[in-house]
């Protein structure tokens, strides 16, 4: 972790950028630097009804260069990477950044959050339709390479996924040593390819002047705005610039995007251009028609490992993610398995593994061809950007204090350039588009039901709870009898009694030697220095109040709360001698004020599916004492 806490600070040496670059570039860029693989080709669709001529090549081969380098130079890699929280980005954490200047509980507060919320939603339909158009579109070569496969590209690209989401158990460290000099070759490939046709056709250069683009929107109006739909397939991935900086550093990012990954994109892009305007037959497919006969395999087996590894970098995310939500509260716990004892943010969850599978399977035969997944891509892609934008904005403004008319010249140029592409995807809604923003709805419901059954659950507990304070005192007064051994119960709220020590004291009529009231909060800082994480009150009567926090990004853990408290407080503990309460809520739907009954039963029975506290926390199985009780909302 020393040489990624290293980029972050900026001292990062010259030999250990490049390292880490190349890391960079097997998992924060599979998903845009397999693009080339189906986006220009979408973009000449039939369906879009433009009519090919040269004019059109330079238009489109414009409006790409004009996309990458407006929205992922100058709005994501200079601009929104700027607004880290504790170097760590993505829409949660731009979110985090955002209401820290907002009143807990106002409107303002509510609408960011909810943005924030809806934005990571849509990553979960961008994770169900990458890894389906990647792999189908890289097998669909096969087409070519050897004429009479067109049958077994499905069940090639289901047998390739069920494979890729089975080895998902064992973790990514050993593979992912392979997927940044992979996804080297596989940048260098597409550059070289580019080179070797722009010399066929060079005048192909001109596209960089956006008078092309602006030329061919002018002339095919409607079409050059369904075209735009098509066009954002260049941009999918930009997120994971942004996401996944934690994970490098902004330098190696910003240094692999530039002198590489961007380089490399526009080449191909200006070089499948190239090869239009020499082969115009070749618009089925111009990736793969460009590539000189003799090395379609090759170019066939290097494109799957490509997406692959593309989908591999959105499955992880989605891992992170989903830990990400659950401890920030939006989504019930569940189990999540740590895959590597280096490197504590590569972590498996297994219900998520499965679903995804299941919906991803179901998508590539349901859709059959890479063709016609393009229609429903785009649509959370382009979700997500301009939810980013919003919330940029209001970090710009509130919290960096730029000037007004700074930030409205900015993001009214990032705005009017997302909007657009967000506009022209609602186009594709009855193509496909639907089923990313179905799937993206449904998660947001989902857990905008969990956030709000848990507040109130709070609210329930806190006006049910009795106070702490003058409880211990009277406790104290008339004590029970104490038996040896430490007693932790573990509480939500620290001014009412743990509900759990009322149980074992009705029903076991005894107290502990020492007794601590354990609270675990998660802040919404990415990590937490151990010198911060503990607080603790003495209560009198050897009972305390252990206050423990973690970050989002971390997994909160009895063993290291106690180990710490050792540390710290000088306070020993004997494992077999400690025994855990924590009470097991059963949620009770009722016509009390609060939510609709409807969704209170959803909540409750997503409460009483979550995983179990003592799993969640890490608390050795055969020292815990769950009580059960039951709460009215």
């Amino acid at each position: 972790m020393s040489n990624l806490t290293a980029a972050k600070e900026g001292g990062i040496t010259s030999a250990r950028l490049h390292v880490v670059t190349l890391a960079a570039l097997g998992v924060v860029f599979g998903d845009i630097g397999t693009s080339p693989l189906y986006a220009l080709k979408e973009c000449f669709s039939p369906q879009h009804g433009v009519p090919f001529s040269a004019n059109a090549v330079y238009g489109i081969i414009s409006m790409l260069f004009w996309s990458l380098t407006i929205v992922v130079s100058l709005k994501y890699v200079l601009f929104v990477m700027r607004a880290d929280n504790n170097g760590e980005g993505g829409v949660l954490a731009l979110m985090a950044l955002s209401l820290r200047t907002a009143l807990a509980g106002s409107r303002r507060s509510s609408i960011l959050m909810m943005l924030g919320v809806f934005g990571a939603c849509m990553f979960y339909g961008d994770v169900v339709i990458t890894p389906a158009i990647s792999v189908m579109s890289a097998v669909e070569g096969l087409e070519i390479a050897v004429p009479g496969m067109s049958k077994y590209v499905i069940p090639l690209t289901v047998a390739i996924l069920v494979l890729l989401f089975v080895i998902q158990r064992h973790g990514t460290s050993l593979v992912g040593k392979l997927f940044g000099p992979v996804m080297m070759v596989w940048f260098g490939s597409l550059g070289v390819l580019g080179i070797f046709n722009i010399l066929l056709a060079p005048g192909i250069l001109e596209a960089v002047n956006p008078y092309y683009a602006f030329s061919f929107m002018m002339q095919h109006s409607l079409q050059a705005f369904v075209v735009l739909g098509s066009v954002v397939l260049v941009l999918t991935g930009a997120e994971a610039l942004y996401a996944d900086m934690g994970h490098f550093g902004i330098r190696p990012i910003r240094f692999a995007w530039l002198f590489t990954v961007m380089p490399c994109l526009l080449l191909n892009y200006f070089g499948q251009g190239a090869y239009l305007l020499t082969n115009p037959g070749a618009i089925s497919n111009p990736f793969y028609l460009m590539v000189p006969e003799w090395s379609l395999i090759p170019m066939v087996v290097l494109a799957t490992c490509a997406t692959v590894i593309a989908s591999q970098a959105v499955i992880s995310g989605a891992f992170s993610l989903t830990s990400q939500a659950i401890l920030l509260g939006f989504v019930p716990r569940m189990r999540i398995l740590h895959t590597s004892v280096d490197e504590r943010g590569q972590i498996y969850v297994p219900f998520i593994n499965w679903m995804l599978m299941l919906l991803v399977i179901a998508v590539v035969l349901a859709f059959k061809k890479s063709d016609n997944l393009a229609a429903a891509y785009g649509v959370a892609v382009t979700t997500t950007m301009v939810i980013t934008t919003i919330l940029a904005a209001v970090v710009m403004r509130t919290l960096w204090k730029w000037h007004t008319g700074l930030v409205t010249l900015v993001i009214a140029i990032f705005f009017v350039v997302d909007f657009s592409f967000f506009a022209a995807n609602l186009m594709k809604i009855a193509d496909g588009g639907w089923f990313p923003l179905l799937l993206g709805s449904g998660a947001f419901f989902l857990l905008m039901t969990w956030y709000s059954g848990r507040m109130l659950l709070r609210a329930r507990t806190k006006d049910d709870g009795i106070p702490l304070a003058p409880f211990v005192e009277g406790l104290l007064a008339h004590p029970p009898h104490r038996v040896g051994g430490t007693a932790v119960f573990m509480t939500g709220n620290v001014e009412t009694v743990p509900v759990s020590l009322l149980h074992n004291l009705k029903h076991n009529r005894i107290l502990h030697e020492r007794v601590i009231f354990l609270k675990i909060s998660i802040w919404d800082v990415p990590f937490v220095a151990n010198e911060q994480r503990l607080k603790l009150r003495e209560l009198g009567g050897n009972i305390y109040l252990l206050r423990a926090a973690f970050g989002f990004k971390e997994a909160p853990d009895v063993n290291v709360v106690l180990a710490l408290a050792e540390q710290q407080f000088n306070m020993q503990f004997e494992l077999m001698d400690t025994s855990f309460f924590i009470a097991r809520d059963t949620v009770v739907p009722t016509k009390l004020a609060g939510m609709p009954m409807w969704r209170e039963r959803i909540f409750a029975w997503m409460h009483q599916n979550g995983a179990k506290p003592s799993d969640f926390f890490h608390i050795p199985a055969n020292r815990v004492v769950e009580l059960g009780t039951k709460i009215e909302i």
